[in-house]
């Protein structure tokens, strides 16, 4: 079978609603893998929050911060931190409207502020606690992704005359934001061209908004049954829901595994 690459969200794809890695999604990693196949994980998530799930799944190709931190085979090979004038004028602006952010570096983040609803909902979600404080650490360390706590009504404002970044949201009292260039799209050309294949060689596998450009590009898109109504429209395969073993159903499907 001629080598292929297969890149995995987190949320919505390889964890389930219970924040699991169901056996089949373990099983059909591992056949991947077998067959002969590249596994990379493409996701939002900072490296240090997600390096559990590395290890779990002996995957060592990854594109994370919606594509500003590019990993192949163990070795870092693009990096796009957000310009720091540009965090600037978005934290003088968020801190005017009392709105929290935080900023997430290579290894670790910090708050703007201390006791934030926002940010104490938004990230136990995904299972973590609140990060220690520094409103400063953006002038210190490249930041490959901040986080921006409101409402959608609110993140309009912002995305109106922040020109030289993205907001993508993730949750209703958060979103990433990005250089303007930035995009899981990104991450994954550059693990093609570190892995000497082409777009036709990708599957890209789904759920979210920041997975549109990803899924749009692949050769083929592989999309959850629980994915937002933009993103299955891209689809080559819509698979069954997280909870229903969909991941390891859509590879299948594909002919992968």
């Amino acid at each position: 079978m001629e080598k292929k690459i297969v890149f995995l969200d987190i949320d919505g794809t390889i964890l389930n609603s219970q924040g699991e890695i169901p056996q089949a999604t373990k099983e059909a990693v591992q056949a991947l893998k077998d067959n002969g196949h590249y596994v990379a994980i493409a996701t939002g998530r900072a490296p240090f929050m997600f390096e559990d799930i590395r290890k779990e799944l002996d995957i060592a190709s990854f594109v994370s911060y919606n594509g500003q931190y590019v990993v192949f085979e163990g070795e870092v090979i693009h990096q796009n931190p957000i310009a720091r004038e540009h965090l600037l004028h978005l934290y003088n602006e968020a801190s005017e409207k009392e709105h929290a952010m935080v900023f997430m570096g290579e290894s670790i983040m910090k708050a703007s502020e201390t006791d934030n609803g926002f940010i104490e909902e938004s990230l136990a979600s995904l299972g973590f606690t609140y990060p220690d404080i520094d409103k400063d650490y953006f002038h210190q360390e490249p930041i490959y992704q901040a986080l921006l706590f409101c409402e959608e009504k609110e993140e309009e404002t912002f995305a109106s005359h922040h020109d030289h970044v993205r907001f993508i949201r993730w949750h209703p009292l958060s979103c990433d934001v990005l250089p303007r260039d930035g995009s899981k799209k990104v991450g994954l050309m550059k693990l093609l061209e570190a892995a000497q294949l082409s777009e036709k060689s990708a599957y890209a596998c789904g759920d979210g908004l920041n997975d549109l450009e990803m899924i749009a590009y692949a050769g083929t898109g592989i999309v959850m049954g629980n994915a937002v109504p933009e993103l299955k429209e891209l689809a080559d395969i819509q698979t069954a829901h997280v909870d229903e073993n969909g991941l390891a159903l859509g590879l299948k499907q594909a002919g992968l595994i």
